[in-house]
């Protein structure tokens, strides 16, 4: 694997063999110790234009706990802020010895521009990128869904069989775009619900069903409900009319919850505006993935890595050395 760019051309293959590597580095994080000689004199540089801490620190904590070596580049208070292109940002990098750059970034296909300009021959990991895609976020979410359904029998499964609704701010979600890629090329059976305001324009070429109500979709007995973050941030206009109507009509809450089928697990990327779109019962029910997510997201990042700088070994190296 070269570069992990999106979902979208992600292919059923490619996609398991992350997920299965991804079993094996996360039977490894319930040991004393941790870390995995894998990637020692390797080092990954978080290039992060955009402020997010979980996403940043879950990759550090992939990068370390495979020995590589971790430079974090925040673009504020950098020359970036006084400037500098990203192709001098990147040759910078490219000077410093980069095998891996993991990048987050306001302007869609920056990671794409990135990757095939020629600037470094490191690999390029897009960890969200404008309105486009976050592809480690949906792995993980795949990763938590097929945990949460097969259990220990989960290695090599696909999700085919499974519903999953995806809930709210669609029009600004790399989130919903990386998932619905990931989620059909998998097999699950994907529908989106939100306001008509926050459903894009070109959804009629995606591979979905398009619900505006709720409680309609939850009739339809979802095997997964991901709720998504209003990004009250990236809305320069008024897309509903309040937050309390929003909450109202499509947030889940302790009565959503309780239509929903007794198996039906709950997914939120985070962070989570409580009491908007997910109320404290949904966020806190044992049906709730939320801090597995967080834990299954480090396995994930782990395996991405390790197939983006060592991939020339066998994956079953990955096995060895989990052993």
């Amino acid at each position: 694997m070269r570069h992990l760019l999106d979902t979208r051309t992600l292919g059923r293959a490619d996609a398991l063999r992350i997920l299965d590597v991804a079993e094996d580095m996360r039977d490894t994080q319930s040991r004393e110790i941790k870390k995995l000689p894998t990637l020692r004199g390797k080092t990954v540089v978080n290039l992060f234009f955009e402020d997010s801490t979980r996403t940043r620190i879950s990759f550090e904590a992939a990068a370390k706990r495979l020995s590589a070596d971790v430079i974090n580049f925040s673009a504020k208070g950098s020359s970036v802020s006084k400037g500098e292109s990203l192709q001098d940002t990147a040759q910078t990098l490219q000077a410093m010895g980069a095998d891996a750059v993991v990048i987050r970034h306001g302007a869609s296909g920056a990671p794409h521009t990135l990757a095939t300009s020629g600037w470094i021959s490191a690999g390029v990991l897009n960890a969200g990128d404008g309105t486009h895609e976050h592809p480690t976020q949906a792995l993980l979410d795949a990763f938590t869904i097929r945990k949460r359904f097969f259990g220990d029998d989960s290695r090599g499964r696909d999700l085919s069989g499974l519903h999953v609704a995806i809930v709210g701010d669609i029009l600004h979600s790399r989130v919903a775009r990386s998932n619905v890629w990931l989620l059909t090329t998998l097999g699950a059976r994907v529908t989106l619900v939100a306001p008509p305001t926050l459903v894009p324009q070109d959804v009629t070429a995606w591979p979905v069903t398009v619900l505006y109500d709720l409680d309609q979709a939850i009739a339809d007995a979802p095997d997964a409900v991901m709720m998504l973050r209003i990004q009250l941030e990236r809305m320069n206009a008024a897309y509903f009319p309040t937050e309390r109507e929003y909450s109202r009509r499509w947030g889940l809450d302790a009565a959503r919850m309780a239509a929903l089928p007794t198996d039906s697990i709950v997914l939120h990327p985070g962070p989570m505006n409580r009491g908007l779109e997910i109320s404290a019962d949904a966020a806190d029910s044992p049906r709730s993935t939320v801090l597995e997510q967080v834990a299954n997201g480090v396995s994930v990042r782990m395996a991405a890595l390790y197939l983006l700088l060592a991939g020339e070994r066998s994956t079953n190296h990955a096995q060895e050395e989990a052993r």
